[in-house]
Order: C-alpha cells, then sequence, then structure tokens
C-alpha cells in the first residue's frame, strides 16, 4: 500500500484521520435528525438563527450553534451573515433525504442507525472475539433468538420496516430492473423469518412492501404478492401505503407452505443465516418452483477477490453484530444456488449499495 501513496500522505495521515473521525460525523447527523433539526428548516420559508433552532427544538444555543456549523462544514446545510447573525437555511440535500416528509426521506433508516446499530456496534471487537451478535451485551436480549431482540417492541418493528423502505426507494427500480423480469407473470416477494422458540414480532424483508411495489411498477402485466408473517402484513397494511395493486399473503416460509409463482424474491434475507439455514431455504423454493421458474436474490455483493467493496464488508461486520449471517462473494451465492438444484445462474452489480443475482429452474 505504502508505494501508492505521496510523500505528504505519509508524512500526515490525512485519509487516517478522516476515518477516525467517521463515527464522529455520523452522530452529528443522527443528533441533527433525532432533534428534528432538518425538519424545522424544511417548513421554515426563512433562514434561521442558532438562536430560533433552538428555543423551537428546546436545547441550548451554543450546542445548536456547533451543531449547525458542523453541518455546514460537511455541507448539510447553509450558512448567510446577515447584519452580524449567522442564518442557517437547508440544501436540498438535506430536505430530499433527511427530513421527515419527503417522498425519498432516509429518516427511519438514520433513527434505527443511531439507537439499535450504533450501540451495537460499539461492541464490535467482542462480537469478532466471540463469531456472534452483541443483542445481550447491549441491550440485554438473547443473542440466540436475534430477531425477537430486533423487535423487542412494537415501536422497533415500524422502526426496522421504514428502514427497509428507506432502502428500496434508493435502491429498489435498479435491482428489479437489473434483469428483464416480464417473463414471469407471479411474483412473491418473501419475507419473515423463522420464529424463535418463543413468541416474538418476525423481521419483515419485504417490510412496508417498498419493493413489491418497485416490482409492480416496472413490470405492470404481474401480478406481485408480499409473502409474510401475519403480524408484520397488518402491520404494513396499517402503517405504510400501498398504491400499485400489491397484495398481501400471510404464512411463514420456514415452517410452513409458501405460495406458488414464477419467481420468488428473496431480498436481503440470505445474509442474515448461516450457509445450512440458506440452503433449506432456496431447495424448498427450488421444490416449489416449476421448470422456468426462478429466484431473484438481492444483497451486497464481495468482490472475489476479497477487496471490496467497502460498503459490502461493512455490511459483513454488521451481520456479525446483529444477525447469524455474513455478506457473500458472487461465486458463495452461486455455489448456494448450484447445491439447490438452480443451474442457470446470472449476476448483475447495479452499483448501488445492492446488486440482483437471477437464478432460474
Amino acid at each position: 500500500m505504502a508505494e501508492h501513496l505521496s510523500q505528504s500522505e505519509l508524512d500526515y495521515p490525512f485519509k487516517l484521520l478522516e476515518y477516525f473521525n467517521g463515527f464522529r460525523v455520523s452522530k452529528i447527523i443522527f443528533s441533527a435528525c433525532e432533534l428534528g433539526v432538518f425538519d424545522l428548516l424544511l417548513k421554515s420559508q426563512d433562514a434561521l438563527s442558532a438562536q430560533h433552532v433552538a428555543h423551537e427544538l428546546g436545547t441550548s444555543v451554543d450546542g445548536m450553534e456547533r451543531l449547525l456549523d458542523a453541518l455546514v462544514g460537511i455541507e448539510i446545510l447553509e450558512v448567510e451573515k446577515a447584519e452580524g447573525t449567522a442564518l442557517y437555511s437547508s440544501t436540498d440535500v438535506a430536505n430530499l433525504y433527511l427530513a421527515k416528509g419527503s417522498a425519498k426521506s432516509l429518516h427511519d433508516m438514520i433513527i434505527y442507525r443511531s439507537q439499535t446499530v450504533y450501540p451495537l456496534w460499539n461492541n464490535l471487537a467482542d462480537a469478532i472475539r466471540e463469531g456472534r451478535n452483541q443483542y445481550e451485551k447491549t441491550f440485554g436480549l438473547p443473542s440466540a433468538h436475534f430477531f425477537q431482540a430486533i423487535y423487542r417492541s412494537e415501536e422497533e418493528m415500524l422502526k426496522f420496516m421504514g428502514i427497509m423502505s428507506c432502502h428500496w426507494v434508493l435502491d429498489g427500480h435498479d435491482v428489479v430492473t437489473a434483469f428483464d423480469l416480464s417473463r414471469f407473470q407471479k411474483v412473491v416477494d418473501l419475507g419473515g423469518e423463522d420464529p424463535p422458540p418463543v413468541h416474538s414480532h418476525h423481521l419483515l424483508r419485504c417490510c412496508t412492501g417498498a419493493l413489491a411495489n418497485e416490482m409492480a411498477r416496472a413490470y405492470p402485466a404481474s401480478s406481485v404478492t408480499v409473502f409474510d408473517l401475519p403480524e408484520v402484513v397488518e402491520a404494513a397494511q396499517k402503517h405504510f401505503k400501498q398504491d400499485s395493486g400489491v397484495t398481501f399473503q400471510s404464512g411463514d416460509f420456514f415452517s410452513g407452505e409458501i405460495p406458488g409463482a414464477d419467481l420468488y424474491v428473496l431480498a436481503r434475507v440470505i445474509h442474515d443465516w448461516p450457509e445450512e439455514k440458506c440452503l433449506e431455504l432456496l431447495k424448498k423454493i427450488y421444490e416449489t418452483c416449476k421448470p422456468g421458474g426462478g429466484v431473484l436474490l438481492v444483497e451486497a455483493l464481495l468482490f472475489e477477490n476479497r477487496r471490496g467493496p467497502i460498503m459490502a464488508q461493512i455490511f459483513s461486520l454488521n451481520m456479525l453484530v446483529q444477525t447469524q449471517g455474513r455478506e457473500r462473494t458472487p461465486s458463495e451465492y452461486t455455489h448456494m444456488l448450484n447445491k439447490s438444484g438452480f443451474r442457470n445462474v446470472l449476476v448483475c452489480r447495479t452499483g448501488k449499495s445492492y446488486d440482483a443475482i437471477l437464478a432460474v429452474r
């Protein structure tokens, strides 16, 4: 690595210092979202002083001024001086992605990162030492039943459903159009998870139906069904808008039968589990699938040479901290699909956070 660095970079570690401070930048954005800064600025027709923002949000003026200045520094807010007073306003990026009211808001994702993922990552070193998730140490909840921990309350369930919706706002269209799926007339988006021994809420990977909505918009001649556990289907229909003709069906794809379909979608499901659990599910899909039918996996793919992408590598560490799974390379997914019976496997990197793998029987 050293031969690729300039002398100035060797003399002063700019990149390392940038990495060291990454968590601080994250918490600046997290805190601004939690306090309601972006929502207040979006609603305001005028630029606001730190004193005004602090009064409206119930914070100290000094603390708010420092937060707003930092947000300007990372180019999320803008500032101008008027008669000696600094006045702050939102950028288009902040209005579009950070305020709650925007159609492309990532607010739910940010709150989940701040209140659930961030505390878990504080125990990353222990996760690496032990090779298991850190729910017990972080939240006092059983590590063995990590979905019970993820959905320890209705509030947590809705929070996670919100973050899934955020992902598909950004990546949904790219993954459902990575291949021409128009030949598949009946599509089932499989969500939900294997229930733990005791009652709990369960994870909904298709969650709000956001990815299914993208599928329905891209292929209007196809029927799209979200298949998930009853309580999660009920929450999705109650709390999240459905506007594309997507239907919902209750069930559990691990313990019960799955409905017939031409194409099954597993979006961010396989990466939660060790290989034996993945094979159990993929074999079940293969056995239900008719010749010519297939499965679409949506995952963050590692490079075969293990050199990236850095986002997928970070996601894989997150799977260690939060679940029993990992991110994988295309060849690892192909191996599992072949072992399950699928022979025709195509891989498409979208250039976004999530990629697509299509396997046809």
